[in-house]
């Protein structure tokens, strides 16, 4: 049975965001007939325009929801407006509580969060939403760095959360795509996928190997001397109340401001530093990994080598370079 598709839209629209998650579900259903299904809903028919001002042909918001099987909500600047759609924002609520599988792209995770589709649920959204995402939306466990993110159902005689699926940035709602496809038809069909796409199936890292994720550098910033101990003293254990007590508040109160200002948790951000002064060291050419390991903080090669396949992707080796004689 085919998985059937509402594409929702909204003025401001990413035509990226939809096209690249479009053309993902068409070339499964070449490779597995039947798989998917899709139309394109607004709460505003019977067009909607893009950012670009292109215009695309929408159906209305369908009143059945028990013919939709996944909701997929589109990034683009028009999320903020959309957030205050009570129509959109309700029909959202409604197909969540109907059964339907939930999912967005880039900033449309503003649109679930809205909704309330996320609160007390892991989700990513792009880098640049960050800030306004963990203030928005506090309730929310946030993960800046992530391409995308999949919280399973969650079925209880108190309550039911639907399965969810939130992505980064514009292309990484193909990534998003091809691990559904993976989730719906096995690992097969979404090879399959991405080779006709030329695209890679897993791509490594997250988000901060793209864009100023953190942005750590902001000399206006309420933390950057705090950030400057922290790069300056890597080998130390930084924890959360060793932290908040260097700039004079609670440990909650500084985890929650320090969250707001970076849209990343204190915890992140030191690994973030580590990582960077780690590969910095091992392109520069220093000999010893193990060194490198202690002088940066991470106690061991291998640890930092997982916070290295995490952040960036590959391993410490990659980023090695290769002195004469070696």
């Amino acid at each position: 049975m085919a998985c059937r598709i509402a594409f929702v839209l909204f003025p401001g629209f990413q035509q990226l965001d939809l096209a690249g998650p479009m053309a993902v579900f068409e070339v499964a259903r070449l490779e597995r007939p039947g798989s998917y299904t899709w139309r394109l809903a607004a709460s505003n028919p019977p067009a909607v325009p893009s950012s670009a001002g292109v215009a695309w042909p929408v159906q209305p918001l369908p009143r059945r929801l028990t013919d939709l099987d996944l909701v997929m909500v589109i990034g683009g600047d028009g999320v903020d407006a959309a957030c205050r759609d009570a129509r959109l924002v309700g029909w959202l609520q409604r197909a969540a509580r109907a059964g339907a599988r939930v999912a967005s792209i880039c900033s449309g995770s503003l649109l679930l969060a809205a909704a309330g589709l996320l609160d007390h649920r892991t989700a990513t959204t792009h880098w640049s939403r960050s800030r306004q995402f963990a203030s928005d939306f506090p309730a929310v466990r946030l993960q800046p760095d992530r391409i995308y993110v999949h919280e399973p159902a969650v079925r209880s005689h108190s309550q039911r959360l639907p399965e969810v699926w939130t992505s980064a940035g514009m292309t990484a709602g193909i990534d998003l795509c091809l691990a559904l496809v993976a989730h719906d038809h096995g690992e097969e069909v979404a090879r399959e996928a991405a080779r006709q796409l030329v695209v890679e199936r897993r791509r490594p890292g997250g988000q901060s190997q793209f864009s100023p994720l953190l942005d750590l550098q902001r000399p206006e910033g309420r933390f950057s001397a705090l950030l400057d101990h922290v790069r300056c003293q890597l080998r130390h254990d930084h924890r959360v109340e060793e932290l908040a007590a260097r700039v004079h508040m609670s440990p909650r109160h500084f985890a929650r401001c320090f969250r707001t200002e970076t849209g990343a948790t204190p915890a992140q951000t030191v690994e973030r530093l580590r990582v960077e002064a780690a590969r910095a060291a091992l392109e520069g050419g220093s000999p010893s990994v193990q060194r490198i390991a202690d002088e940066c903080g991470f106690g061991s090669t291998e640890r930092m080598r997982r916070s290295f396949l995490r952040l960036l992707g590959r391993p410490p080796a990659a980023f090695r370079k290769v002195r004469p004689g070696e």
